[in-house]
């Protein structure tokens, strides 16, 4: 078994050396699954062994789309053993991706390779120990309330499991389950259950039955801690009951779900409930969660990237409670460990782990929101200051793959490049905004609201009408605290002028084209509360895993567009005053 000091002193040699051991894992790559179907047209007139020039000149850039076909095909069990077309080893199944700009997820396939288990290995194991360091086990209070939801896993034509990547622990074996298991509060069933809503809600009354066992709270990502805090804030006298009653009294055909909640309430407990209520009849719920569970040492989560904007709520409910960040893990492989998890989200930073793959990083013009005229470099290249597009060749069937995520290297950790987290990639140069101006401009306008109308937006994306003549922005905005019943006149001039300051705020791109007549003025939906939530609910339904969901941000996908114009309570032209 190893020491949480020996896989730290791994972490340290790898950064060390990083050059050598990213050539070492392409040489590895290369050996293992340079006769592959998918590089066979690129590589096959070089003799062995490919080096790294013949490789980054032969080998395109990629991305998902160019693996489309051989994936379904491999879903649909079509797979000619003799002559594999991305991985030479064993496929297991398929991983969801998060990203969620369409309604259905993209289906990364998972091979039982060696060498990546040993990288994943090391990122895990290393992102636990940097935790333990902090935060060292305690014989009690040493459970987590952990808002995972691993039950949505469906089978393809081929037989394959799909599922998201933080559900694989589960399905994976004995020992991982029996791992995360025993670190969870809620039971086995909970987590496997086919309810989202009701998993959720769940965790929370499994969590506050064992309060003086919790001490962390975890998510994958943040909008699923928000979910399950404002879910906490409407249900709290339900949660209440069912605890002073000892049994769960939503209804839900998930019997096994039901039954291992009944069974870890172990009959009713009127004192434990009149705590609950004590302290919720407040009202008050900055800190709540300290009081509530008042062994809790951190919150974990991502809170980077579009998830940014669900770090001032829950540190309202956190307080004094420490908000920890997660590592760098996308579906495809792990890219980068955080070193300082304690680090707010605009200063976090991932050392990109020499192992996990190998990566080269494309030049990105901020001013232009496309790549920029430049050679694409590896790790050795990059600038501290300078912005990229991340490139992986993975151990797992992806070939220069433009994973779409844009990040700066902030500086070095040894000789690892440090990333900060900027956006994802536009999806082409026609986008006049970046996920990246549109939380800026919506930062401000929040900040306006709660000034003016006290009313908070709890969710927003945008989307570009190309079907108008000109070209037309669109942002939906899900405002909490506004009522359009009283004072109707008086609300809609406070949210006109509140929402006519976002077109002013837009610059770059979208100002120059505002200026030119390219673009009409920018049109804001006020949606009805819920409706992103019900985003999730269509998403999970075809598909998406309900741990890993992120509301777009960037909508290029109509249905999505179409269902949030749908549910509008109001629309505002920025040009008008009227609504």
């Amino acid at each position: 078994m190893t020491t949480d000091s020996e896989i730290l002193e791994k972490l340290e040699g790898l950064t060390r050396d990083a050059t050598r051991h990213q050539l070492e894992a392409l040489q590895s790559i290369l050996q293992r699954n340079g006769s592959t179907g998918y590089l066979r047209p690129f590589l096959s007139s070089h003799p062995a062994p490919i080096d790294v020039a013949t490789f980054r000149r032969k080998v395109p850039l990629s991305s998902y789309d160019d693996y489309a076909d051989h994936i379904s095909r491999m879903a649909d069990g079509l797979v000619d053993d003799g002559d594999p077309i991305l991985c030479v080893d064993p496929l297991v199944c398929f991983f969801y991706s998060s990203g969620t700009s369409s309604m259905r997820p993209k289906m990364i396939p998972y091979f039982d390779t060696p060498l990546s288990r040993e990288a994943t290995f090391v990122a895990m194991w290393g992102s636990a120990a940097i935790l333990r360091r902090s935060f060292p086990p305690r014989p009690s209070a040493n459970k987590s309330l952990w808002f995972v939801y691993a039950g949505n896993v469906t089978q393809t034509k081929g037989g394959f499991k799909a599922m998201a990547a933080s559900a694989y622990p589960m399905h994976s074996g004995r020992t991982r389950s029996s791992q995360f298991l025993s670190a969870s509060i809620s039971p086995r069933e909970v987590i496997l259950g086919s309810d989202v809503d009701c998993q959720m809600y769940c965790h929370l009354l499994c969590g506050l039955r064992h309060f003086d066992m919790i001490d962390s709270i975890q998510a994958p990502y943040a909008t699923g801690l928000v979910r399950a805090f404002c879910l906490l804030e409407e249900k709290w006298e339900l949660l209440c009951e069912d605890v002073e009653k000892g049994f769960l009294s939503l209804d839900t055909s998930d019997t096994a779900m039901k039954d291992s909640v009944n069974e870890s309430l172990g009959g009713p407990r009127s004192d434990l409930s009149e705590r609950i209520r004590l302290i919720c009849k407040e009202n008050s719920w900055d800190g709540i969660l300290i009081k509530l569970w008042p062994n809790l040492r951190y919150v974990k989560c991502v809170t980077t990237g579009s998830m940014m904007h669900c770090y001032p709520k829950l540190k309202r409910y956190a307080g004094e409670v420490p908000m920890l960040g997660g590592g760098y893990f996308a579906s495809e492989c792990a890219v980068g460990i955080n070193l300082e998890p304690m680090q707010p989200p605009e200063n976090t930073r991932f050392v990109v782990l020499p192992t996990a793959g190998y990566f080269e990083f494309l030049p990105y013009d901020p001013d232009e929101n496309s790549v920029a005229d430049g050679e694409i470099v590896d790790i050795s290249g990059v600038e501290v200051g300078k912005i990229y597009e991340v490139v992986v060749t993975t151990f797992r069937g992806l070939y220069r793959y433009r994973l779409g995520d844009i990040v700066r290297v902030t500086g070095f950790y040894n000789s690892s490049p440090e990333l900060e987290f900027v956006m994802r990639a536009p999806k082409s140069s026609s986008e006049m905004i970046t996920e990246r101006d549109l939380t800026s401009v919506v930062e401000k306008t929040r900040v306006l609201l709660e000034d003016v109308l006290e009313a908070e937006i709890t969710e927003y994306a945008c989307s570009v009408d190309f079907n108008m003549s000109p070209r037309q922005l669109k942002i939906y905005l899900e405002v909490k605290g506004v009522s359009f019943e009283d004072k109707l006149k008086d609300t809609m001039i406070d949210l006109t002028r509140c929402c006519a300051s976002m077109e002013d705020d837009f610059g770059g791109i979208y100002k120059v084209q505002r200026e030119r007549g390219e673009l009409r003025p920018l049109l804001v939906y006020i949606v009805t509360p819920g409706s992103f939530d019900r985003l999730l609910q269509i998403a999970t339904e075809k598909g998406a895993p309900a741990s890993q969901y992120k509301h777009p941000k960037i909508i290029r996908n109509c249905e999505i567009s179409d269902f949030l114009e749908g549910v509008a309570l109001t629309t505002i032209c920025t040009d008008s005053k009227d609504a």
